[in-house]
């Protein structure tokens, strides 16, 4: 490998971490739109428009230093470029593979490790060959101690806890808005006018299929912007972060939630760096430990233990299904239409997928995902759409978010224990439950929450299933109990509406 080769850059590796490091610094620099890979799913226009327009930011940026290259698929792109590149490790099985085969055919001339990431695969199978179970949270202190985040000289934890997650369960405040400044919002420019030129021209082509709606950009497409993005958050709503981070409200889809999701899965920012910049705002007094501890978990810990466990696991894990989860997604679903759904919680959290491509953590996993898990979706078909729908979806992302944590499709793997619950549960961390026609309380009748009367009925389907965690014996004791347990069971299995 010269030091001249190009360096290849996938719409994920975006940042100067990726492009401007002392050995990548002189490389010329390959970027190739391809309308396959714009075709291929049936993404959010919103997610399309934004990683177009980060590449083409970059470009213009780089300057000559920078080709940008539109063709029909990425080897069409290589073969029109017309030199061996340099990549570094890309985001998807797929892309792996494909990179595997160009290597071959000597387009591509090696493989570089990612600096997308925090540790690398390579150390990652080391801390994980041979444990009897992968625990997210035994990662996350091991991650603490290697990179000194929060950490006392001694090695033990700054505030003497490794997680403050009790404190971070406050339920949302008695108004329609949580009442902290705005999230960063970018301005769209003369790139953003023609990325929507071209995907206006391809969908009426038929060329993509797109869902979603279109909208103006609402995510850092530049380093410049995800920088302004980062300083933001960390000097006006991070202190607020913490206690509410569980928390939804119909009127404020931002909360305090950082939205720094898309451009770190971009390639924009170094996640290390972000890390640390959070602990200096720790230490200067800006932001509470529990605020700032939430927020490091979130990227030292979890975003990178479902990077690793990707690839540790390997494509297999996609087709895990250890509850027998087969229901096609619904076609209302797919199309991200709430006007067929009348449950205010679910109406309002596919309604934000629809308008932003974005739904916060707990929308995704106490809503959406609750919502699938009860009605037995297919887990596989329910990760490629969390993938296409989101705006920070890529193929990384959501397996283990989906098929483990959300769906416990994994039988374990990622969660101790599924995360299923009734619409109390949603009632106590949202005012979604005030103004809709369901009832919270109810299981039966046309007044019954689909997610009170959802969860017994899954908890029935499931009950043989989950026998052996011990996590569920409390729920399954008291499913023993319930009087109306038939009922609620027949009336679910034929309510269409929700």
């Amino acid at each position: 490998m010269r030091d001249e080769t190009p360096l290849w850059l996938f719409g994920d590796q975006l940042g100067r971490h990726f492009h401007a490091t002392p050995e990548n610094r002189g490389r010329e620099v390959l970027l190739i739109e391809s309308e396959a890979a714009l075709a291929r799913r049936p993404f959010h226009r919103q997610k399309l428009h934004l990683v177009l327009s980060a590449m083409r930011h970059l470009a213009g940026e780089l300057g000559d230093r920078a080709t940008l290259v539109r063709a029909r698929t990425y080897r069409e792109g290589l073969a029109r470029f017309g030199r061996p590149v340099v990549v570094h490790e890309p985001g998807s099985h797929a892309a792996e593979r494909l990179v595997a085969g160009l290597i071959e055919e000597g387009r591509v001339e090696a493989e570089l490790p990612t600096p997308g990431f925090i540790r690398s695969r390579r150390d990652f199978a080391a801390w994980a060959d041979g444990r009897g179970r992968l625990v997210m949270e035994d990662f996350y202190r091991d991650q603490r101690r290697r990179f000194a985040i929060l950490v006392e000289p001694d090695g033990d934890p700054v505030g003497g806890r490794w997680n403050l997650d009790r404190d971070n369960r406050e339920p949302p405040p008695h108004r329609a808005v949580l009442g902290v400044p705005r999230a960063y919002r970018p301005r769209e420019d003369e790139v953003d006018r023609g990325v929507r030129d071209d995907l206006d021209r391809l969908l009426r082509t038929g060329r993509i299929g797109p869902v979603g709606v279109d909208g103006p950009r609402l995510f850092a497409a530049t380093h410049d912007e995800a920088r302004r993005a980062l300083r933001r958050f960390l000097t006006t709503r991070l202190a607020s972060f913490g206690p509410h981070q569980d928390a939804m409200l119909a009127g404020d889809w931002t909360m305090s939630h950082a939205l720094l999701s898309a451009p770190l899965n971009l390639g924009l920012l170094d996640p290390l760096a972000v890390v640390r910049e959070a602990e200096t705002c720790l230490r200067s007094g800006e932001a509470p430990l529990n605020s700032v501890e939430g927020f490091v978990r979130q990227i030292l810990g979890w975003r990178e233990w479902i990077w690793h466990l990707y690839w540790y696991l390997g494509p297999s894990y996609l087709g895990r299904n250890a509850l027998d989860a087969r229901t096609p997604l619904p076609d209302w679903w797919r199309r991200l239409d709430p006007s067929r759904v009348s449950a205010r919680c679910l109406r309002t959290a596919l309604a934000g997928v629809r308008d932003r491509a974005y739904a916060h953590h707990i929308q995704r996993l106490m809503v959406l995902g609750n919502f699938a898990l009860q009605r037995g979706f297919a887990p596989r078909a329910l990760t490629e759409w969390f993938a296409t729908a989101f705006v920070d979806g890529h193929p990384w992302v959501m397996p283990a978010n989906v098929i483990g944590m959300s769906q416990y499709a994994d039988g374990g793997v990622a969660a101790t224990k599924p995360y299923a619950a009734g619409g109390a549960y949603i009632n106590a961390m949202s005012d979604y439950c005030r103004d809709c026609r369901y009832d919270p309380r109810i299981r039966l009748g046309p007044d019954a929450c689909p997610f009170t009367a959802g969860y017994w009925a899954w908890l029935d389907r499931n009950a043989t299933r989950l026998a052996g965690n011990r996590r569920m014996s409390r729920p399954l004791s008291g499913l023993r109990r319930l009087a109306d347990r038939e009922a609620v069971v027949e009336q679910e299995e034929h309510r269409r509406r929700y």
